[in-house]
């Protein structure tokens, strides 16, 4: 899609608009400390403030944390989980960087330093991104006829 669209407007904040939620699974390395896992997760947390454009535009909506709570036996080992907020496809794109986007002048340098960063921590990564549909369906205003207020009616 980048190639087709160029980079410049494949992670701009305008492309695609609508909530985009990104869900980040880690399982950390056995050997991992206590301490050395809370800061991946303070780290992680904290590309909500420090994930900026150029202009010092947020790129983040925001960032949610938890630890694995399920007794389903379903979760392949994976230990803490993350979900993302942007207002976008692009903020995402952008957020994002490699490997789908490689030019360093399209991408979040704050993020790619956490990703250096938490590699050798981490034995396991999944990303899951949907687009956020909205709640209610479109509903048309009134059409005033002069009289009363009619709803028109829906086809089909």
């Amino acid at each position: 899609m980048a190639s087709q669209v160029g980079l410049l407007r494949f992670t701009s904040a305008g492309f695609h608009r609508g909530l985009v939620r990104h869900i980040v699974l880690f399982r950390f390395l056995p050997t991992i400390t206590d301490d050395q896992r809370a800061e991946v997760v303070r780290r992680f947390m904290a590309l909500a403030r420090t994930s900026r454009r150029e202009d010092g535009s947020p790129v983040v909506v925001s960032i949610e944390t938890g630890a694995q709570i399920s007794g389903e036996g379903v979760d392949d080992g994976l230990q803490q989980g993350f979900v993302v907020t942007f207002r976008s496809e692009g903020d995402r794109n952008y957020y994002v960087g490699r490997p789908v986007v490689t030019d360093p002048a399209y991408f979040d340098p704050a993020h790619e330093a956490f990703k250096k960063f938490a590699a050798p921590y981490i034995v396991t990564t999944l990303v899951f991104d949907y687009a956020v549909a909205p709640a209610h369906p479109q509903r048309q205003a009134p059409v005033q006829t002069g009289h009363a207020a009619q709803v028109p009616q829906q086809q089909g």
